[in-house]
């Protein structure tokens, strides 16, 4: 590596790190309906965070994780969601250089990041970032060179019908919902970007990762057989593994089962 794309690393993380830091923002106050504008603040004494408070990944501990005014705990959530997206727009630029596709990624993993913390926390995925999301993957499949327009059509249809299959047979059993609309409509935004051939690996592989997780919680809960977890970070992951290594896995499996769709 030489020391030019060093450099280019080195100012993609620090890019993730200020970006994490604004979706930390939308983190906390989408789901509350407060404005994403203007400056940070407490949230237990409401004081404003100054920007030399307010410095992404550094602030955090500089400060002891601890509000200057106040001394109010701050979450890890907030140098955690600065790391993830910091280190994901560098494996980003690592994989894929600057292209037109590094940059559809960016904006993905950055809003995945956004939408799995909210989902963790208030088990939605807001439609602003979903249904927004298959808007701007049309978008990008008109734009970008090295998609297809009609690719990202079949993965609109296939990442979202998929699930909306599932869930209206898993319905149809039990009488109750096993995955909610955000998570269909996640899984459509994926394919309209990701194309449909990374719908299968996408449901593998977060199904995989959402069971093993889900046992692990059911057995260490109080109540066992009504633990809930969202599945919207399952998938969210699944999509991160496919464009970060896995994707020849991913085409692999389809070509396994699908082998004269090509």
């Amino acid at each position: 590596m030489s020391e030019l794309e060093l450099v280019y690393i080195v100012f993609i993380f620090l890019l993730g790190a200020c970006l994490g830091s604004f979706g930390n923002a939308i983190i906390y106050r989408l789901p509350r309906g407060i404005s994403i504008l203007g400056r940070s603040f407490c949230i237990q004494c409401k004081s404003k965070i100054s920007a030399w408070n307010n410095i992404p990944l550094f602030s955090f501990f500089i400060l002891k994780g601890k509000c200057s005014q106040c001394s109010a705990p701050f979450s890890i959530r907030y140098p955690l969601v600065e790391l993830i997206t910091a280190g994901l727009f560098a494996a980003i630029y690592f994989y894929y250089g600057f292209t037109w596709t590094s940059l559809e990624y960016f904006i993905l993993v950055w809003a995945l990041v956004v939408c799995s913390f909210i989902d963790l926390e208030h088990m939605i995925l807001p439609d602003v970032f979903t249904l927004g999301g298959i808007v701007v993957g049309f978008i990008g499949a008109y734009l970008n060179p090295e998609r297809s327009f009609l690719d990202a059509f079949l993965g609109f249809l296939f990442g979202g019908g998929v699930l909306w299959l599932v869930a209206y047979v898993y319905f149809v059993f039990t009488g109750r919902e096993g995955l909610g609309g955000g998570d269909i409509k996640l899984l459509a935004w994926l394919g309209t970007l990701l194309g449909w051939k990374a719908v299968p690996f996408i449901i593998l592989s977060s199904s995989v990762l959402g069971a093993l997780v889900g046992l692990y919680i059911s057995r260490n809960s109080e109540d066992k057989l009504k633990a809930v977890i969202p599945f919207g970070p399952f998938i969210a992951l699944g999509a991160i593994l496919y464009i970060l290594g896995l994707k020849s896995a991913g085409l692999w499996y389809v070509d396994l089962f699908f082998p004269t769709l090509e």
